[in-house]
């Protein structure tokens, strides 16, 4: 299959979980995903993650929206130079340097505070040793949304779908709705930079959380399991050259 379409914008995610940051660009490389994108997790009681020989865990040890809604009512800022994160909300702002064994453990007592009965274990703030990053899927270093699929979900449930609920990397704008489900092993462009497909996005209850008010308002498995028969939105992808993307950027897909 091929499409041509264009990245209409990019995001990050410092701390799994937590609300998104737009960028004006990413430098991707092999091997890597999106630069500070998911760096940080917090454990919701013991997770079994081993900075040592660090290994994928399952989302639902750590504080998510799968688990916990009202994580997005917390609403960060990481500074990349500074390492601070800075967290909003209606209470008031919460800062800290995630780059010290301290700040981290302010943030993890700050979170148990705001989260209260919602957080069913002992929180703490893990930051991932060396290249290792808190994905859902270790395969996929890039998630991408095609806005169009997204715009079809919405015309045929009959109500607007944020594109922020399924937390992807990167927006493309192009594309006919769903082709980039047939997409696996293909080659695309990223801007300047060549990515392999590597699979479609299996979706979880994370999706049925409003991102701006933090809390469950759409079944959105059920939606996309009755319209269309699976419960897949977006791609997976890992950069195989690289090269920086910028949005306005080409996003072309080819076999």
């Amino acid at each position: 299959m091929s499409a041509a379409g264009r990245i209409e914008s990019l995001w990050r995610y410092p701390v799994k979980g937590f609300t998104p940051e737009r960028l004006d660009a990413i430098d991707f490389a092999p091997g890597v995903g999106v630069p500070f994108d998911r760096v940080f997790a917090v454990e919701n009681g013991p997770s079994g993650f081993d900075p040592e020989a660090p290994a994928h865990v399952a989302k639902m040890r750590f504080a998510v929206l799968a688990s916990i809604p009202k994580v997005a009512r917390a609403r960060t800022r990481f500074d990349d130079k500074s390492n601070q994160l800075s967290v909003e909300t209606d209470e008031g702002v919460f800062t800290a340097r995630l780059d010290e064994p301290e700040g981290r453990r302010a943030f993890a007592r700050w979170l148990q505070d705001f989260l209260g009965e919602d957080a069913s274990g002992q929180l703490q703030v893990l930051a991932a040793p060396r290249a290792h990053r808190f994905y859902d899927d270790p395969r996929g270093r890039v998630s991408i949304i095609n806005l169009a699929s997204v715009r079809d979900l919405s015309e045929r449930i009959g109500r607007p779908v944020d594109p922020l609920r399924f937390r992807a990397n990167v927006h493309v704008e192009g594309w006919p709705p769903w082709i980039e489900l047939d997409a696996a092993g293909a080659h695309m462009s990223l801007g300047h930079a060549t990515a392999r497909v590597i699979a479609p996005i299996r979706r979880c209850v994370a999706t049925h959380v409003d991102p701006d008010r933090g809390v469950r308002d759409l079944d959105m498995l059920e939606a996309l399991r009755g319209l269309y028969g699976h419960v897949l939105c977006g791609i997976y992808a890992d950069i195989i050259d690289a090269g920086r993307a910028r949005p306005g950027d080409d996003a072309e897909v080819r076999p």
